[in-house]
């Protein structure tokens, strides 16, 4: 009986020493998947980022500027005085297409977890659309280009509706979230979605419009002063009305052309955020460092950009 006992418990020691050892085999191997899984994802989110995550503010400019040409040494010597002087450690590189200053912009008021404007919370920009081709007769918004997509004629309409749609319901979102990493989890998952962001992008350049038009027909009626930026964008020959405003200058942005500087006076008013700018290519001039727009109230948010020449930009990060 014993004999017999002896070689069921060795069988079952047998067998569950192999079952032990293939579970353990398993195991290894699914661990090995899902890591090879996640950092394959991890890679294709970084690859399909438009905003970078931080590098080391002398490490980029030591790999970018390379040589002993003037302009080398003197970015080099701005980078240097963004680190000693302005606290300035770090910085996220920003894709470099025409909607890069829009993008640089709309990150940091997400990732800080700005809330809408003022004059936002009092009134639905999704009918503002509506408001524009209806209630004000500008049936030439139908000319609206969609950046690369040059014309949409009578689909514009529908399509600025899902724009400000995918603005509002984003903005709200991510704004609501306390928490800083779910946010930056948030903006990292919405920035790298060009379907989406471009969406953003586009609902921005709109309410641009719409605000050009409702500073033009307060100008007209004199019903009411407007801010001089308005005065001094009406003042350019290409911008003279809101239809030339888009015609020459919005519907360009995002395929061949960014904002000028006009347009970032422009684009601080109407988000409500004071945006400081450290143009490197100034360095050693007033122009160094600027402020867009220059005449704000004390309760906006403040946002910076670093940008190099005028026309790309990216996010530096303070640290003391």
């Amino acid at each position: 009986m014993w004999q017999k006992v002896k070689v069921q418990l060795m069988l079952s020691m047998s067998f569950l020493t192999a079952l032990f050892w293939y579970c353990r085999r398993l195991y290894s191997f699914l661990a090995q998947l899902l890591k090879r899984w996640s950092n394959y994802l991890q890679r294709q989110l970084i690859r399909n980022l438009s905003v970078l995550p931080e590098v080391d503010l002398l490490g980029y400019s030591a790999r970018e500027w390379k040589g002993e040409t003037k302009q080398a040494k003197q970015m080099r010597e701005a980078y240097e005085k963004l680190f000693r002087s302005c606290h300035i450690k770090y910085l996220r590189q920003v894709r470099r297409d025409n909607y890069s200053v829009i993008r640089a912009v709309l990150f940091q008021i997400f990732s800080q977890g700005i809330p809408f404007p003022s004059w936002m919370k009092e009134r639905d920009i999704l009918k503002l659309p509506e408001k524009l081709l209806y209630s004000q007769g500008c049936n030439w918004i139908q000319q609206y280009s969609f950046g690369p997509e040059r014309y949409t004629g009578p689909n514009a309409f529908g399509k600025l509706r899902k724009c400000m749609e995918a603005l509002k319901t984003n903005w709200a979102e991510i704004s609501a979230t306390r928490d800083h990493e779910e946010r930056g989890s948030m903006c990292n998952t919405l920035f790298s979605d060009e379907s989406k962001e471009y969406k953003l992008y586009e609902a921005i350049k709109f309410i641009m419009l719409y605000e050009v038009v409702e500073a033009y027909e307060q100008i007209k009626s004199r019903d009411k002063p407007v801010h001089n930026l308005f005065s001094l964008l009406f003042a350019r020959d290409s911008s003279s009305d809101p239809l030339s405003f888009m015609m020459n200058h919005l519907n360009s942005i995002g395929d061949s052309i960014c904002l000028d500087q006009v347009d970032l006076f422009l684009l601080g008013y109407l988000l409500e955020v004071k945006i400081r700018v450290y143009r490197l290519h100034r360095f050693n001039t007033e122009e160094f460092q600027v402020k867009y727009p220059d005449e704000y109230r004390r309760e906006w948010n403040e946002i910076s950009l670093l940008t190099e020449d005028d026309r790309y930009y990216h996010i530096p990060l303070f640290r003391t």
